[in-house]
């Protein structure tokens, strides 16, 4: 090995002990916020909070150390990939540590421990959040793919305690104050944001070992009518036949499910080049837990809460007045053209929206 060669595999491993260091930090930092909020320790959520500036300093050491990296050794293929991961994932660090600081904060705005059966749900979310944020630093330290691939799909599963935590404390019947119900929805926000930055620090190793980039994300949509006969069911269609790799398209009856789907709409369906031989009306039937998966929920002729009366926090809804639908219950082969043309543009435009151009 040249001096040279030498030199660059010194200054790696420096920023490497840095980062490790930098991260062992933050996930001390993410564990006493949560300890000191359920257990009223005011010391503990102190030393927290005034500990996030050592992290804002060290994070902009390294920040340096990259720099100077690129500037000296003017890295190319797999060094370039490392440094760029690196500059992102010194910044990821640093929002975790400002959401440990926002929750060690908590404890000063309900001014004692939460509820104890508020404290479970904290004490649930922490634990499985801390646990993909340690093996997505492990997966980094050891340069390992396969396990940060592990770690993302357990974001699932913390998406799920999400919505579940987030319908729990909607609980009118619970005796809690307007307080802290907010600073119980602030920690639950702020832990799961740090599982979102734990997925970002994978997708970096993942990209840094193989190149690989982020995949980009697959939306699930919800389309609703009153029966699911024919508007809601031709938005799907359109959508499964234009943007398959783009999203899972489903669609329900808000109201009364249609015995049949509308007259002539199977055979509109067929003549287009959509598959009709599955589509038959379907009632909403889904848990909180499921229909909080969905992204955005398109109400078709009225808006998504007349049909759910308590949508999902995270769930985007929209609603469609579409000029093209006639009068009366039955609609003809023009008719179906019309809405067919008007609801293609709507989700052309959403999709792209969602996925940017050349969504497919």
């Amino acid at each position: 090995m040249t001096h040279y060669e030498e030199r660059l595999e010194k200054d790696l491993e420096n920023i490497r002990f840095e980062v490790s260091g930098l991260a062992k930090q933050v996930k001390d930092a993410v564990k006493n916020s949560v300890h000191a909020l359920l257990t009223e320790n005011q010391e503990l959520a102190s030393a927290t909070i005034l500990g996030d500036g050592p992290i804002n300093r060290k994070t902009r050491e390294i920040d340096t150390l990259c720099h100077r990296f690129i500037a000296v050794h003017l890295p190319s293929a797999g060094h370039l990939r490392l440094m760029s991961s690196v500059i992102r994932i010194n910044l990821t660090i640093e929002r975790i540590g400002d959401y440990a600081v926002t929750i060690s904060r908590e404890l000063q705005r309900i001014n004692g421990a939460p509820d104890k059966r508020l404290a479970q749900g904290i004490e649930l979310l922490s634990s499985e959040v801390q646990l993909m944020l340690s093996q997505a630093v492990g997966a980094f330290d050891e340069e390992n793919a396969e396990l940060a691939r592990a770690t993302i799909a357990m974001s699932t599963q913390i998406d799920n305690t999400v919505a579940g935590l987030y319908e729990e404390l909607l609980d009118e019947q619970a005796q809690w104050s307007l307080l802290e119900r907010f600073a119980v929805f602030s920690v639950y926000h702020r832990l799961e944001r740090i599982a979102d930055q734990a997925k970002n620090l994978c997708e970096q190793t993942i990209f840094t070992v193989s190149g690989e980039g982020k995949a980009k994300k697959v939306y699930q949509v919800l389309f609703m009518d009153d029966d699911n006969s024919c508007l809601s069911q031709l938005a799907e269609a359109i959508a499964r036949k234009h943007f398959p790799e783009s999203g899972v398209y489903i669609s329900a009856a808000g109201r009364e499910v249609a015995g049949q789907l509308a007259s002539g709409l199977p055979e509109f369906l067929d003549a287009r080049g959509m598959d009709a031989s599955n589509a038959v009306p379907k009632a909403l039937d889904l848990t909180p837990t499921e229909l909080s998966t969905f992204n955005v929920i398109v109400g078709l002729s009225r808006p998504a809460t007349d049909y759910i009366q308590r949508l999902p926090f995270q769930t985007t809804t929209l609603s469609w007045h579409l000029a093209s639908v006639p009068d009366g219950s039955s609609c003809s082969e023009k008719d179906y053209e019309n809405i067919h043309r008007e609801l293609s543009v709507l989700i052309k435009d959403l999709m792209t929206l969602l996925r940017g151009e050349g969504a497919s």
